[in-house]
């Protein structure tokens, strides 16, 4: 007997989980298919925090970030605090050019962010560094009090009672092995039997390639990340979460990181692991350990860079760093979030839901896949 649904979602992840749970806020009753059990460490959703980094330039960022704002505000407490710890971002660094927009500088940002309303200040080194003295700063410094982190694994709990609650369904440990599409819907092959759907969105990270292989998909490449936790020497030093953006040929890449309490400050390079293939990841930690660690020691006066506890992460990034929000015939596709997209999740998930409710509803043409 063949089962079916009205709308799948394949890959439980925060961006699967967000779309189902868009999608039952809407009336529907998605059913989510997971490879994985709850709570896994294979793909990129896993952890307890995630930055809350509003410093971006472009409008279509901007406005998915306004999308997901709302969402998380939707959201509201969990366990008595609510799910993003909004403690303020600093960005930072000669080298800045945030996003895609090469040239934008940190003027740039602080502009559009009062342009939409969003409070944030320009600091010279000096007064940063008598607000945060953990950290260390030479040039302008922007201060976005309106940021902070997500608490990922909390969000990721609530977001799935609310998908129960709202009539939908995430059902653990169930690959899909292979999707057909044909003129009446899709099929999901699944090792309990096939279930039909007359649509479906594929939030599967760093699977998607291979799940999808006959969508034209930019390239979407799979690295292994090892950012680390560092133990403040002080623990009532105040820290906000921030982005380094370093002199080129300095540092292997930017830096971004944010306190995470109980663990430390994480601390990584962006973008700078191995390829991986996902069914065969190494979970290597010590990649850029050493370097990582005198990074730390130049430019974070207030953390021990002799305890780093290191951790893997993935990535799963196109070219420009742009993410994949499109619908192809019955196939609705998240893609490509390249280390940035966990604080967008509520406005990716609304995004995907009303592509998959809509044959004629388009995302952003930044996030649309090109012929």
């Amino acid at each position: 007997m063949v089962e079916h649904t009205r709308i799948a979602v394949v890959g439980g992840g925060v961006m699967g989980l967000s779309a189902a749970w868009a999608l039952t806020r809407r009336g529907e009753r998605p059913l989510v298919l997971e490879r994985f059990g709850r709570g896994h460490s294979r793909g990129a959703s896993h952890g307890e925090t995630r930055n809350f980094n509003n410093a971006y330039a472009e409008e279509h960022y901007l406005d998915l970030l306004a999308l997901a704002r709302e969402g998380w505000d939707a959201l509201g407490e969990v366990d008595g605090e609510p799910l993003l710890r909004l403690h303020g971002l600093v960005s930072h660094g000669a080298g800045a050019a945030l996003g895609s927009a090469a040239g934008v500088g940190l003027a740039d940002v602080e502009r559009r962010l009062h342009e939409r309303g969003l409070p944030a200040e320009l600091l010279d080194g000096a007064e940063a560094a008598r607000r945060w003295p953990g950290m260390r700063f030479e040039d302008t410094v922007l201060y976005s009090p309106d940021a902070g982190v997500a608490r990922a694994a909390a969000a990721l709990r609530e977001v799935e009672r609310r998908i129960a609650e709202g009539g939908g369904e995430v059902r653990w440990q169930t690959p899909v092995d292979r999707i057909e599409e044909d003129a009446d819907g899709v099929t999901l092959h699944t090792a309990g039997g096939p279930v039909r759907a007359d649509t479906v969105i594929v939030t599967v990270g760093a699977w998607t390639a291979g799940l999808l292989a006959s969508i034209p998909l930019p390239r979407l490449r799979v690295t292994e990340e090892s950012p680390a936790h560092f133990a403040p020497r002080d623990p009532a030093t105040p820290w906000p979460s921030f982005n380094h953006f370093v002199t080129p040929g300095t540092w292997p890449a930017n830096v971004y990181g944010m306190p995470t309490p109980g663990e430390g400050v994480k601390v990584g390079f962006h973008c700078v692991g191995d390829e991986v293939d996902p069914d065969a990841r190494p979970f290597r930690t010590d990649a850029h350990a050493e370097t990582l660690a005198a990074y730390v020691r130049e430019w974070f006066p207030g953390l021990d860079a002799a305890t780093a506890a290191p951790i893997s992460c993935t990535y799963t990034s196109t070219a420009d760093e742009a993410f994949v929000l499109d619908r192809v015939g019955r196939v609705v596709v998240g893609a490509g979030f390249s280390g940035q997209g966990f604080k967008f999740a509520p406005g990716v998930g609304s995004t995907l839901a009303g592509l998959a409710l809509d044959p004629a509803a388009l995302a952003a043409p930044a996030f649309r896949l090109r012929p």
